[in-house]
């Protein structure tokens, strides 16, 4: 039995399968200071891993607070952490920045700060994550789009020119739009792609941070142009959400591997023991990690089913 959850107070988790046979994993760290890595060569493994802080934020300035959503990904036989940061002073100016390791072994070299992802719009933006299709590299992000007064964030893509460098057009994917992703805050956030079946999926989260977070979903045909949006169906219902039964509540921000047959696909997120919320949900440190595997439907779409319940249960 896997153990859920997998790994306490971690949100936004993301894990990379590597040629080396180990799982890497990282995620939001509650205090929103550092950047922190783990690795086994199981999922389940993952729990009791020692974790290590590879990076932390700068005192003042620059990359100074809200340090959230790292990815870790090997681009070019190089390894690179996207983030969202802010300055010190300035809390809520959240942009994407990138740090690069050209060691073998990511808790070893030195993680240098390649700078901040210039988008087309300098506003918020946060979640990035990276993924290669028929040979581009492409960076999948959140953005607050000015054009629309009142909605939190919307999802971009871009190819890149560089590991930390868009190139070509900026095309806007996903804008907040129905009911489910409009409560609380209107958001799509934390994009992460699946490549199966001729089509490429993009999971995002929607809704405000609590029970109401769950996961949307986009579908383009492989063969078609990414970067127009056009080419995107976005699902009118929730693929993922709060399950009352199970006592699991706003599932999102999700990543996805497969287990260690190569071949089960498998979603990790994060999500809550309880609904009701004391205060800010950015406050509340019990966004636990979560992974479960899930199948397909007739159609060749992903079917994730509902968060499975707790089996490891919280101490005192």
């Amino acid at each position: 039995m896997h153990p859920h959850p997998l790994v306490l107070n971690r949100a936004d988790p993301q894990v990379h399968r590597h040629t080396d046979g180990f799982y890497y994993f990282t995620a939001t760290h509650p205090d929103y200071d550092r950047i922190v890595l783990r690795r086994s060569r199981t999922l389940s493994g993952l729990a009791t891993a020692a974790e290590s802080v590879v990076w932390r934020a700068h005192p003042t300035g620059d990359m100074g607070a809200h340090i959230w959503a790292p990815e870790l990904h090997r681009v070019d036989d190089t390894w690179y952490l996207y983030f969202a940061a802010a300055p010190a002073e300035d809390e809520w100016a959240i942009r994407v920045w990138v740090l690069e390791n050209t060691h073998p072994d990511p808790f070893r070299g030195t993680w240098t700060e390649k700078g901040r992802i210039e988008t087309a719009w300098d506003t918020f933006s946060l979640d990035a994550t990276t993924f290669v299709h028929r040979g581009t590299q492409y960076l999948a992000w959140a953005q607050q789009d000015p054009s629309r007064d009142g909605h939190n964030t919307a999802i971009l893509l871009s190819a890149m020119a560089n590991p930390w460098t868009l190139t070509g057009p900026q095309a806007l994917l996903s804008s907040p739009e129905y009911d489910w992703e409009c409560v609380g805050h209107k958001v799509n956030e934390g994009p992460y792609v699946l490549q199966r079946h001729d089509r490429v999926f993009l999971t995002y989260s929607a809704s405000a941070t609590d029970h109401h977070y769950c996961l949307g979903l986009l579908t383009a045909d492989a063969g078609s142009d990414l970067l127009d949006p056009a080419a995107w169906t976005k699902s009118p219902v929730p693929v993922f959400a709060t399950s009352e039964a199970n006592g699991v509540y706003g599932p999102g921000h999700n990543s996805f591997t497969v287990a260690e047959d190569g071949e089960t696909d498998v979603l990790l997120y994060h999500a809550r023991p309880y609904k009701e919320i004391d205060g800010d949900p950015l406050n509340d440190p019990n966004r636990h990690t979560r992974f479960q595997t899930f199948g397909w439907n007739p159609d060749g779409t992903p079917e994730f089913g509902v968060p499975v319940a707790d089996t490891v249960k919280e101490s005192a």
